[in-house]
Parts: C-alpha cells; structure tokens; sequence
C-alpha cells in the first residue's frame, strides 16, 4: 500500500502548488483590476472633461449598466449652459443631481449629465 500514496503524493503535490499559484494570480488580478469591477472604461471627452463610466455586474449573465456621465464645472457656467452643452435639460439634469443647488455651482464640481 506504501506505492500508490507515494504515487499520488508525487502527482498532487504539483497539482495543489498549481492550485495555490492560480489562486493568487486571480487576488493579484482582482486587487489590480479594481477589485471585482470586470470591465471599466473612463474616457475623457474634448477639453471639457466630459466622462464616461462604464460599469458590467457579474451575475449568470454579464450586462452592462447604463454608463454613467458626468461634466465638470468650469468657470463661467451655469446649469442651463451645461444642459445646452450636453443637449439636455436643467430639469434633467436636477433630477440626476437631487443634492445639487443650480445658483452655487463651484468650479471643478462633477455634475451627474447621464
């Protein structure tokens, strides 16, 4: 009986260190990729810093959510100058932003557009 353990220590040791390995490089993975997230896209758009955000959940089925936009304040806007950049309107966009008030914008503030 002292053959067939030897024989199957000889085959499962490599197989539970390759187990180990791949398990590590799925948390290293992980932990680099944002942490559960799968797919993330950020894109910067034109120099008004118009960006986008993609988000998939993992479930049985991978679907995306819709993307999320957001716009940065630049000095000199207003709501309704950001609703006409971005084709919408400021009544859309006080219901994507329920916290924001339209008369005390601040520069560099993200405003939800999308």
């Amino acid at each position: 009986m002292e053959l067939p353990r030897r024989e199957l220590a000889r085959f499962a040791a490599p197989a539970a260190f390759l187990l180990v390995l791949t398990i590590a490089g799925l948390l290293v993975h992980a932990g680099l990729s944002g942490g559960g997230e799968s797919d993330r896209a950020t894109t910067s758009v034109t120099e008004r810093h118009v960006t986008t955000r993609a988000r998939t959940t993992t479930a049985k089925k991978t679907r995306a959510s819709p993307a999320k936009r957001y716009y940065t304040i630049q000095s000199g806007d207003t709501l309704d100058i950001v609703a006409a950049r971005v084709g919408t309107t400021t009544d859309r966009l006080l219901a994507l932003n329920p916290g924001i008030d339209p008369h005390a914008l601040t520069v560099g503030q993200k405003v939800r557009i999308g």
